[in-house]
């Protein structure tokens, strides 16, 4: 184990973690931050940010994400990538972290491990992966260029991610289940106006097909029952995520969807550890909210911290 027993170790390097570690490491407090992949999390993926505030003209997603990077190290923040999170348990007063590169004590815990993509569940999706099904456009999208692809899901997500990989593909075929998207007003003006974009609502993806790599998917209408063929040579999925949550499972409180509850301050069912960011159960997740809860968890384990002396 290492020797060192810090204040607060946080789980995730996304917004939300990185924000708490800027708010804790100004605090004084020993901050100590393990990421499983790389700094940033999905926030780091979006090729284009037009929402987050101050940023009129929008700003790139991993430049948006370095900044915080740099502003939390600038205060004191270590930070481990990665470091994949096995399992974390009550230790006396402290709480003992274990990664699959060593153990770390700290006697606070902020968790937030964020989301990760749903997959489809469909034959093609897991065979085709890396050879026209992704999950990144901003990984991916300069490989299609002037390509036909499909977007499924049209959420925000879909349509942000949609609207940038437009500026590679020849055309998208958006794909959504339901029977009408649930994308802010302005991305669906948006991506509607495009010459270059079709929308098959209320339809669902049966299977993605081809031979080396993606040749096309097959599609059915929920309503008519009628399957048809949509030749793409790439496959974009945006339907959801589902929370980093598994190695604090049977550990803490989870929702039945696997999220972890926590109070308006952050508060899980175990006193010194807390969630915040896409982690957490609750309504609403974005790049703001999870700065927000961020910066909560991070006072509550201060003042936590106070009381125990």
């Amino acid at each position: 184990m290492n020797s060192d027993i810090y204040d607060v170790v946080i789980a995730g390097a996304g917004p939300a973690g990185l924000t708490a570690g800027l708010y804790t490491s100004r605090e004084g407090l020993k901050t100590l931050v393990l990421e499983k992949w790389t700094c940033g999390g999905l926030a780091a993926s979006t090729e284009w940010i037009e929402n987050w505030p101050g940023t009129p003209d929008g700003v790139k997603g991993r430049d948006l994400m370095k900044n915080f990077k740099l502003q939390a190290q600038k205060f004191g923040t270590q930070i481990v990538e990665s470091s994949e999170l096995i399992k974390a348990e009550p230790a006396g007063k402290n709480i003992t972290v274990t990664a699959n590169n060593g153990r770390y004590e700290t006697r606070t815990l902020i968790i937030a491990t964020g989301s990760v993509p749903k997959k489809l569940n469909i034959p093609g999706e897991n065979e085709f992966y890396g050879r026209g099904v992704s999950y990144c456009a901003t990984c991916d999208g300069p490989f299609y260029k002037g390509r036909d692809i499909a977007v499924i899901g049209c959420g925000d997500s879909g349509l942000q991610e949609g609207e940038s990989l437009l500026h590679f593909v020849k055309s998208i075929a958006f794909v959504e289940f339901l029977p009408s998207m649930k994308a802010e007003k302005i991305l669906q003006e948006r991506v509607q106006k495009k010459p270059n974009t079709r929308f098959m609502l209320n339809h669902m993806v049966t299977s993605i097909n081809g031979q080396e790599t993606v040749r096309s998917i097959a599609v059915k209408d929920r309503q008519t029952g009628e399957e048809k063929k949509i030749d793409v040579t790439g496959v974009f999925i945006y339907i959801g995520f589902l929370p980093n949550s598994g190695f604090v499972n049977g550990l803490v409180e989870l929702d039945k969807f696997g999220y972890i509850v926590a109070d308006d301050d952050m508060r899980t069912s175990i006193p010194g550890i807390y969630a915040a960011g896409d982690v957490r159960s609750k309504k609403v997740r974005q790049i703001t909210t999870a700065c927000s809860e961020g910066t909560i968890a991070a006072m509550a384990a201060r003042d936590y911290l106070k009381e125990l002396g």
